[in-house]
């Protein structure tokens, strides 16, 4: 998938069919797509319940439909050389809006502001109320305006749900007490979740040995040591 030449790869199976919580939200973004106007949306929620997955399901569907979009995360340096080609993008997704450094806080703004101008649709996910994030004042202003929405937690049914939803769409089929016992021992964040099942499925491949509890917990150990 083309990302204007960005150094992040997106995960293929963060789709937006496949993220099944958060309904209203996932329908406001699907609307952006069918709207002849811009629009931005922000939506916040505590870590591993899948704003990543939500933003880079945009931006792959978006690119599905031969339209160019852009996954920025606020962690990591943003490139300002994207200014140069905001009017070429239909969507430009923002992860981590609370993790803006001092740095990167200028480019956002800029970037945000020619975006707005360029007509593109915005998507911005931090970790809570515009209002309440430790970032500029002008940038809190400008998020504020945005279509809020707060993601709703996902408990260990929904984020089993999600996960097992992308492996039958690999024609996997895994015993749900494999999902139970990596919530037990190995972690409850979706994003981490998701990487883990998708090295599950690779190692599978390579061994030609099933996802079982047996092979859970000897890959775990393996990559511990």
């Amino acid at each position: 998938m083309n990302q204007l030449g960005l150094p992040i790869s997106l995960n293929s199976s963060m789709l937006l069919e496949n993220f099944v919580s958060n309904k209203e939200l996932i329908r406001s973004i699907r609307q952006v797509f069918l709207d002849q106007k811009s629009s931005e949306i922000y939506f916040y929620g505590a870590s591993g319940n899948g704003k990543t997955h939500v933003l880079q399901g945009a931006v792959l569907e978006s690119l599905a439909n031969d339209k160019n979009a852009v996954f920025v995360d606020c962690a990591d340096l943003i490139p300002d050389h994207l200014i140069e080609f905001i009017d070429q993008i239909s969507l430009i997704s923002f992860d981590n809006v609370h993790l803006l450094s001092n740095k990167n806080e200028e480019i956002f703004f800029d970037l945000f502001n020619r975006s707005r101008q360029s007509q593109v649709n915005i998507l911005i996910s931090g970790n809570t109320l515009p209002a309440d994030l430790n970032i500029m004042k002008d940038i809190k202003t400008r998020l504020s305006l945005a279509t809020v929405f707060k993601l709703e937690e996902l408990n260990d049914e929904s984020t089993m749900i999600v996960i097992d939803k992308q492996m039958s769409d690999r024609n996997l089929s895994i015993d749900p007490k494999v999902y139970e016992y990596l919530f037990k021992n190995f972690s409850r964040d979706l994003r981490l979740l998701l990487s883990t099942m998708d090295d599950l499925d690779k190692a599978s491949l390579q061994t030609k040995k099933p996802i079982s509890i047996p092979f859970v917990r000897k890959f775990l150990n393996l990559n511990n040591q």
